[in-house]
């Protein structure tokens, strides 16, 4: 049995844009439109699911997607950081940054750790091998970052180089404990100006 998961990032949302940890907004109005072009673009699914973020379920229903929101799909939990860019983080704590961006283990935000994040999702991946057909799913760029971490057992440290554009669409394929990633899928859809 072939599961195939494709994992599709929110579209723009003000947070995105100026570079601010997800403080729960909704998308901005360039955004929802590119998502509402890209309604139809994606291929069937036998299940349809969301990060629990108001972008990521925004995103899905522009799409045109009823997503059902699961919290094993959630963004990393930033704590105290939540809302603020990295910028200001940096500007008060930058020894605490630095330590986030090269531990994956630490998590001095008071929230999860990335090396967590990617545990977390791992098991969500490994619980979506048993599905056969295909996985659409609306989620966080932290969490791509995590499937693709995990799909291909990489270091966690990784998921640091792991770049996830507005709109773009992730695809996995697994069969017998292994992953697949297909690379090369474009963004759902052109930008609309």
């Amino acid at each position: 049995m072939t599961s195939r998961v494709l994992l599709v990032s929110p579209a723009m949302s003000a947070s995105l844009r100026q570079a601010r940890f997800d403080d729960g907004g909704s998308l901005d109005d360039s955004g929802a439109a590119r998502a509402r072009a890209a309604a139809g673009s994606l291929p069937a699914a036998v299940r349809v699911l969301a990060s629990p973020s108001v972008r990521c379920r925004e995103t899905a229903a522009a799409l045109g997607l009823d997503g059902v929101p699961v919290p094993e799909l959630a963004g990393l939990d930033v704590g105290r950081w939540r809302g603020r860019s990295l910028e200001e983080v940096g500007a008060v704590e930058p020894e605490a940054v630095g330590r986030w961006l090269t531990d994956p283990a630490c998590a001095p935000h008071g929230g999860e750790s990335v090396e967590d994040l990617c545990e977390r999702v791992t098991r969500w991946l490994a619980d979506a091998q048993g599905v056969e057909g295909r996985t659409l799913a609306v989620v966080e760029p932290e969490v791509v970052r995590a499937a693709v971490v995990a799909a291909l057992g990489l270091p966690t440290p990784v998921f640091w180089r792991l770049d996830v554009t507005p709109l773009a669409v992730t695809e996995l394929s697994g069969r017998g404990g292994r992953w697949n990633l297909r690379l090369g899928r474009p963004p759902v859809a052109p930008e609309v100006h």
